[in-house]
């Protein structure tokens, strides 16, 4: 597909850009070593429907606070390397046609980049386009993969583990209400069809990755009917899969376990307010929401964001932002679309400037802008 793309002529490209290309053809296979997991899911997912003369269209959802920036940085190393997508860039405020546009969008290409939606506390807005986008869409398992990275300071070595979350049910099924003055009430949805679904995602991801271990996070021993159902759900899917070890905890212990020794855990699967917090732990685990990817799978649509979702309002338009997650979360996208090549270009271009302290961004402790550290990046590619 890429060698018929430099002979399309969908786009006049320049011969710079064919020699970039050709370049890119001649480098050394990727390193089966340094698999992915956007591009194990492609399998599962099917492959991306919009593509013409060899050229991908995703959508593009900026979101708000330095998610314009990140994703900026995306398109400014795509077009630095050629990478043969056509962003199809939504920009989503509230519900309107906005958002509207960028779900028929993701529903039509079945791949998207994105950025964090702001979302108030207040009831004016009374749900979450982050949520209802990935409920819409079906968007069922959330895949954060919180892993070291050379010269990245961080309090413990040798981390690697894959947390995966469901991203439809349990306290974010928006079901509160007031029953009596003073009296409010929240639900936490759990169904069969749900929980054995991410325990099957979990344990499938675990064996393509060549995992050992699968630990289930719940908190059966207070919340039984729930939490519990959940659990024996996942005990039930674990039986299919032998050779992959079962394991439980509880929540709190958990977190405290993540904290203290890291190490212990490969694949951990839980429900979705968990996921939210077990994610953001992981991620300050490693170096912070700055170097970690992430993604959101469905059966027909794969949506990218970064792996700890925060606006970083109070960065914004300040050229300190760390461009480094939303990148590599660009990378598994393009593996996803098999284009693995363009994707080790990126992610070696990373690692190479976060190698560096004089290139480290405010969030790792250092002074480096995001235009500079992005300079950085383009000199490694």
């Amino acid at each position: 597909g890429q060698s018929r793309w430099l002979t399309s002529p969908v786009r006049n490209y320049k011969k710079k850009h064919f020699r970039t290309m050709a370049s890119l053809l001649r480098s050394s296979p990727f390193r089966r070593s340094s698999l992915h997991v956007g591009r194990l899911l492609s399998s599962q997912v099917g492959t991306p429907r919009t593509t013409y003369g060899g050229v991908h269209t995703i959508t593009l959802i900026p979101g708000d606070g330095i998610g314009p920036e990140l994703t900026g940085a995306v398109k400014d190393v795509f077009k630095h390397l050629c990478v043969p997508v056509h962003f199809d860039e939504r920009a989503v405020s509230g519900m309107d046609t906005s958002y509207e546009a960028a779900r028929t969008s993701l529903r039509r290409h079945g791949v998207g980049l994105k950025g964090t939606i702001s979302t108030s506390a207040s009831l004016a807005q009374p749900r979450s386009l982050n949520v209802q986008l990935r409920k819409d869409l079906d968007l069922f398992a959330n895949l954060v993969h919180c892993k070291n990275m050379p010269g990245v300071p961080s309090r413990h070595e040798d981390v690697d583990m894959i947390i995966i979350r469901e991203n439809t049910e349990g306290e974010y099924s928006g079901l509160e209400h007031e029953s009596v003055p003073g009296v409010v009430e929240s639900l936490k949805v759990i169904t069969e069809a749900g929980a054995r679904r991410i325990a099957k995602f979990a344990f499938e991801t675990a064996s393509r990755m060549g995992r050992r271990k699968v630990t289930v996070v719940h908190k059966a021993n207070i919340m039984k009917l729930a939490d519990g159902f959940f659990l024996e759900c996942c005990r039930q899917v674990s039986k299919d899969y032998p050779l992959i070890e079962f394991q439980d905890m509880i929540v709190d212990n958990c977190c405290m376990q993540l904290a203290s020794r890291p190490q212990q855990f490969d694949v951990l699967v839980m429900g979705n307010l968990y996921g939210n917090i077990i994610s953001n732990l992981g991620a300050g685990v490693v170096g912070g929401a700055g170097i970690v990817p992430g993604e959101n799978v469905g059966h027909d649509v794969v949506l990218y964001e970064v792996g700890a979702r925060h606006r970083g309002q109070e960065m914004a338009g300040k050229d300190v932002a760390n461009p480094s997650a939303m990148l590599l979360t660009s990378a598994l996208m393009l593996r996803h679309l098999n284009l693995e090549l363009f994707a080790e270009r990126i992610e070696n271009a990373v690692h190479s400037a976060l190698r560096s302290s004089n290139t480290h961004t405010v969030d790792l402790g250092g002074s480096c802008s995001t235009s500079a550290f992005m300079d950085n990046v383009k000199q490694h590619l």
